[in-house]
């Protein structure tokens, strides 16, 4: 008789077998048959624990946002939060990233939280002297969250203009997460002429 611990196992293993494939190919492409071979279980199994691969699907989004928000002394407003869940498994990078594409509620609700997070960091750090003030914090914020995120849609066009094989190797994910850093801390332009030039686009062509 299989045991309740038994039924948990195969259900973290379905789980994350599921990660792995709708991660790499998408949800959509993917058949609950395919979790249950990369698993090694039944097909039957699967739909015992998850009834549809929609119930599967959630029970993805579900773990691996409770890693994000779990994640050991995270502040989602913080460079090293965020850092913390970039370094999270793989597989859940990927999966993570192939969300916000196919663009679930769940993948929805945790970058408005994120960005909300990050807003509040921001301004402390305005406050603090920390962080220069911005003209427009709120669309800052979520600047800098999507450039913080955006390796996880972007992996293979970042990894082929960096000359890697995978973006989500630590060497190069800490590559170009320093040099973003650098670019939030350095600066990029000596002077404000390109900024100039767009607030008087903004000004020619903006609402009247």
């Amino acid at each position: 008789m299989r045991s309740a611990d038994d039924d948990l196992t195969a259900r973290a293993r379905i789980r994350n077998a599921a990660l792995e494939l709708f991660g790499a190919e998408g949800a959509s492409r993917v058949s609950l048959r395919a979790v249950a071979q990369r698993a090694g279980v039944s097909h039957a199994l699967v739909l015992h624990h998850f009834a549809t691969k929609e119930g599967l699907r959630q029970a993805c989004d579900d773990y691996v946002i409770s890693l994000v928000k779990g994640a050991p002394d995270a502040d989602l407003g913080d460079t090293a939060g965020l850092a913390a869940m970039l370094e999270a498994g793989v597989a859940v990078r990927r999966y993570l990233g192939r969300a916000f594409l196919d663009g679930t509620s769940e993948a929805a609700a945790l970058f408005d939280e994120i960005v909300a997070s990050t807003s509040q960091w921001l301004e402390q750090g305005v406050r603090e002297g920390r962080v220069q003030p911005s003209d427009d914090p709120p669309a800052r914020a979520a600047m800098y969250v999507t450039w913080l995120l955006a390796p996880l849609a972007f992996g293979e066009h970042l990894a082929r203009s960096l000359g890697t094989a995978d973006v989500h190797d630590m060497r190069t994910l800490l590559r170009f997460s320093r040099a973003g850093i650098e670019i939030f801390t350095r600066g990029v332009f000596t002077d404000e002429h390109a900024l100039d030039a767009w607030d008087a686009v903004r000004d020619e062509r903006g609402p009247r």
